[in-house]
C-alpha cells in the first residue's frame, strides 16, 4: 500500500464539518449522499464524538469506506446500550486483493470498542465472519417480489439479450401492465371503507399505536427516532443524474426517490401503519405494522393498492409473513429470496433472546 494512505475515523462532529465545506461531493466517489449525511447528524441519539464511518484516503481520494451507524439497543430497562451498525463496506478495486479491507474493518471495530451489530450477511462473506468473534442472533429471508419480468435484471443475467433489448423492454412493460390489471381486479373494493392520513412525522396518536408494537424490537424506538427514520430529508431527487459529477456508495438520490408514510384508518381508528420508499422500480417496505391481526389482510390490501398506484415492478422486504400473504393472494411473476444472518460482536453484551431483529431495525435505506 502507498505511503500516502491514511485511515481516518469520521465522527459526527467531523461529518458536520465535511458537510459545511462540501468536501466529499465534488467528483469521483462520495461515501454517502449529501442528503443522507445531513439527515444523519440530525439524529440526537448520536453524540458529537460517536463515529459514523471510517475512511481510507490516498492522494486526497477515498479508496475504502465503512459506514457506521450508532444506535441504541432495546434493553427493556432504563440503561442506555449503544452499539454501531456496520452494514456497508467498500474497497476500491485496486485494493481488492490487499489487506486494506480487513485492516479498515478491524479499525472500525476498535473505534466502536467492539460494540457492533451486523444487519445481515450472505454466504459469500460467511468465511470472513466465521474467523471473527461474532454470534448469529437472527436468521431470516430477504424477499424480492417481482411483478414484471424486470428488464434490467434479465439483461444483467443474460448478456445475449442485449441484442434484442428493445423487445425485452416491451415484453417487460407488457407483463407489468397485465399483472397490475389482474391484481387491480383482485383488490377490487377491499379498501373501500378505509381512509389514509399521510404524514411526514409521527403525531401522538400514531406513536400511541406504534409504541406497543415495537416493544420487543432489537432497537429502542421512540417517537422522535421513528420520525427521524421516516423523514424525507434523507433523500434528494435529481432530474438529470448524468450531470452530477460524483457517484455515491449508498442509496439516497435518484430521479424519483421518495418515502411515503401513512396511517391506515377504519371507523376513525388507526388499524395499521405503512412506510415505504420508492426508488427507480423498487417499492421498499420500511414499516408495516398492524394492530389487530384480524385487520392484517386488509392492511396488506392497502400496501398492494399503493404498489399498483406507484406502478413499481418489485417489492423489497425482510418480512416473511408479509411476503407469503402477498404471494398467496396476489399475482407475482416470481419471488427471489436470500438467507440473511444478523450478527452481534461477542463483546456487545445484552439479552438478545428477549428482542427481535426485524425489518425496521437497522433500516436506513
Amino acid at each position: 500500500m502507498s505511503e500516502d494512505l491514511e485511515v481516518v475515523g469520521i465522527t459526527k462532529k467531523m461529518l458536520r464539518q465535511i458537510l459545511n465545506k462540501n468536501a466529499s461531493w465534488k467528483d469521483d466517489i462520495a461515501p454517502l449522499p449529501r442528503s443522507k449525511a445531513s439527515w444523519l447528524i440530525l439524529n440526537d441519539r448520536i453524540s458529537e464524538e460517536d463515529y459514523c464511518g471510517v475512511m481510507a484516503i490516498e492522494n486526497k481520494k477515498m479508496v475504502a469506506f465503512i459506514y457506521m451507524f450508532p444506535d441504541l439497543i432495546n434493553t427493556h430497562n432504563n440503561e442506555v446500550k449503544k452499539a454501531y451498525w456496520m452494514n456497508d463496506w467498500w474497497v476500491h478495486e485496486k485494493y481488492k486483493d490487499s489487506v486494506l479491507g480487513t485492516y479498515i474493518y478491524n479499525q472500525a471495530i476498535k473505534l466502536t470498542k467492539n460494540q457492533v451489530l451486523i444487519k445481515g450477511y450472505t454466504e459469500n462473506v460467511e468465511e470472513f465472519y466465521s474467523k471473527l468473534p461474532f454470534t448469529v442472533i437472527a436468521s431470516r429471508f430477504r424477499y424480492t417480489l417481482f411483478f414484471s419480468l424486470d428488464y434490467s435484471m434479465l439483461i444483467g443475467r443474460f448478456k445475449s439479450l442485449n441484442k434484442i433489448k428493445f423487445l425485452v423492454k416491451i415484453l417487460d412493460a407488457l407483463t407489468g401492465k397485465v399483472v397490475r390489471f389482474i391484481n387491480s381486479k383482485r383488490l377490487r373494493n377491499k379498501t373501500y371503507e378505509i381512509s389514509y392520513d399521510y404524514i411526514n412525522e409521527l403525531d401522538d396518536d400514531t406513536w400511541a399505536f406504534i409504541k406497543p408494537l415495537c416493544e420487543n424490537d432489537l432497537i429502542y424506538k421512540t417517537k422522535a427516532y421513528i420520525s427521524w427514520q421516516i423523514s424525507n430529508t434523507q433523500y434528494l431527487q435529481i432530474p438529470l443524474r448524468h450531470k452530477v459529477a460524483y457517484k455515491n456508495l449508498n442509496a439516497g438520490i435518484s430521479n424519483n426517490i421518495h418515502i411515503h408514510n401513512l396511517k391506515i384508518i377504519k371507523n376513525h381508528k388507526i388499524i395499521g401503519f405503512l412506510s415505504y420508499v420508492i426508488n427507480f422500480n423498487e417499492f421498499n417496505v420500511k414499516y408495516f405494522l398492524v394492530g389487530d391481526k384480524k385487520n392484517y389482510e386488509l392492511c396488506v390490501d392497502v400496501l398492494m393498492e399503493h404498489l399498483i398506484k406507484s406502478k413499481r415492478n418489485f417489492i423489497f422486504t425482510d418480512d416473511s409473513e408479509l411476503s407469503k400473504n402477498i404471494t398467496r393472494r396476489y399475482v407475482t411473476v416470481y419471488t427471489h429470496k436470500v438467507l440473511k444472518k444478523g450478527l452481534v460482536h461477542n463483546d456487545t453484551n445484552f439479552d438478545y433472546n428477549s428482542v427481535n431483529m426485524l425489518n425496521r431495525d437497522g433500516h436506513f435505506y
